[in-house]
């Protein structure tokens, strides 16, 4: 059976197969299927600078990211949630390096401005 449901956190409509109508899928529906299926291959969209992003950077437990943007500031981004978590402004120019601290505990970054500046989490 096939089931349509919409969750309230989705705005995509999810269709459930149960294992036995997999296995019975014609090979049209099995194509079609596929190419959904491949349709994004990506897991996350995460999407707040305003110029292009030069850099990124995991977090060592990586949960978080960070970027860093030709708009000048850098963006600590919730993987697990998929939105900001912080936004850090205060480069003059564009931001070309970032890093975490191997504790996780700071990002340091460099940028056009010939400044490196290091943020606490």
């Amino acid at each position: 059976m096939t089931r349509r449901k919409t969750s309230p956190q989705k705005k995509e409509s999810e269709t459930v197969l149960s294992p036995t109508e997999l296995q019975n899928l014609d090979y049209t529906s099995m194509q079609e299927l596929k190419e959904y299926v491949t349709s994004k291959p990506y897991l996350a969209s995460l999407c707040g600078h305003v110029a292009a992003v030069y850099q990124i950077a995991w977090s060592a437990d990586s949960r978080l990211l960070v970027s860093g943007s030709s708009d000048s500031t850098l963006k600590v981004w919730d993987v697990k949630a998929q939105k900001l978590a912080a936004d850090l402004p205060g480069h003059a120019d564009e931001v070309y390096a970032v890093d975490w601290s191997p504790d996780g505990q700071r990002v340091a970054s460099g940028g056009k401005d010939k400044c490196l500046r290091i943020w606490r989490r």
